[in-house]
């Protein structure tokens, strides 16, 4: 029988970890970033990385077409609200298992391709969701309006209950502000746990081993479709559990979250963060929701008052420059960062991490870790 060896350090990652997203509200306060809707988000999108990277870091198959489980656990959640009640269970359940089918469905047809074949095909799926939801399905969808709560949405669970919730809630509670955000921590935190418990399994482990050399497994009889789908609907489940939760934050689905843009937002997340590791796409996700939201609020007001402390022609030309790289020019600062973290960090920040702590634990020069003990005359 097969078990799951927990080591100590797995135990210590997931204890930093959850201390980590919990204690959001107060380390991420001296950067600015300490309101609820921006750290739900930091937990929504940390959980869509974390499911794309089970695909891609393990399994090395790069999906260019997440999006679109996104969006479909977005439009399940909205749908689940408008039909059946507004609490948050039955929407997230609903999300899931309908993104898993979806998944199911494209992964099933575009893993008979590997390689840039598989991508390829993966970006067609997603754009033909795309416009599908933006032109053809419209009666579901809602088309380029997106989907909406309206008052005349009949919530028949909610009606048999006497329940009269107008925003989303968890078992009578309305998930809003901190109550909100926690909510999405939680679930991040059991994401997060799911993840290591599959990357420390026997089917992590094969999946690594389909990421090594799946030419070697096929020569040895070794049949790989099975964990390599597996792979995908799991991923494909995440990330209708993030959209699920983007629509209970914020209860709209559109068509844009399918987009190819979305798409490769999740593939800069998890290469920027540390493809294959556990964290790495967490941070990469941060990282990128906080320069969207952060960043792209500066204006040349704030960067005056920032840098006052200069005289006056110092202080224009500085500002001058400056504004190129924040407000609309955030992609721009954004760039230079992947540039920097693929050139000199191949493996993304978690690499940087690996080598500091590699260079905090390297042992003295022999010559220098103490003197040789002198002849006694």
């Amino acid at each position: 029988m097969n078990t799951i060896l927990v080591t100590r350090n797995d135990l210590l990652l997931l204890l930093g970890f959850t201390i980590a997203v919990l204690a959001m509200p107060i380390w991420l306060q001296p950067f600015g970033a300490a309101y609820p809707d921006l750290m739900q988000r930091f937990a929504i999108y940390g959980i869509f990385a974390i499911g794309f990277n089970i695909l891609f870091g393990l399994t090395g198959y790069l999906s260019f077409g997440h999006a679109a489980f996104f969006g479909v656990g977005s439009y399940a959640a909205v749908w689940s609200f408008k039909l059946l009640t507004m609490d948050a269970i039955p929407a997230l359940v609903f999300a899931v298992l309908i993104s898993g089918l979806f998944a199911l469905l494209i992964g099933y047809v575009s893993l008979k391709r590997s390689g840039i074949y598989f991508s390829i095909l993966t970006l067609a799926f997603a754009q033909m969701s795309y416009n599908l939801a933006y032109s053809v399905l419209t009666p579901i969808t809602n088309g380029e309006t997106g989907l909406q709560l309206t008052l005349a949405d009949p919530r028949h669970l909610d009606q048999a209950l006497g329940i009269s919730s107008r925003s989303p809630a968890l078992l009578g509670q309305p998930l809003l502000g901190y109550a909100g955000f926690y909510f999405c921590a939680g679930l991040l935190i059991v994401a997060f746990f799911i993840a290591q418990r599959i990357t420390g399994s026997p089917f992590g482990m094969m999946l690594r081993a389909i990421k090594s050399n799946q030419t070697r497994m096929h020569y040895t009889g070794f049949n790989t479709r099975p964990y390599t789908l597996a792979a995908f609907v799991i991923s494909g489940m995440y990330a209708g559990l993030a959209g699920a939760l983007l629509a209970i934050t914020d209860p709209l689905a559109g068509a844009e979250r399918m987009q190819w843009a979305a798409s490769g937002e999740v593939v800069l997340m998890t290469i920027l963060g540390g493809v294959g590791t556990l964290v790495g796409p967490v941070i990469g996700a941060w990282i990128i929701k906080y320069f969207e939201n952060i960043f792209s609020a500066f204006n040349e007001g704030i960067l005056h008052r920032t840098f006052d402390f200069l005289p006056d022609g110092l202080e224009d030309a500085v500002v001058l420059v400056t504004s190129k790289f924040v407000g609309e020019g955030w992609h721009l600062t954004l760039g230079l960062v992947f540039v920097l973290i693929v050139v000199f960090l191949p493996g993304g920040i978690m690499e940087g991490v690996r080598r500091l702590v590699h260079w905090a634990r390297r042992p003295a020069e022999p010559g220098r870790a103490s003197p040789r003990p002198q002849p006694a005359e």
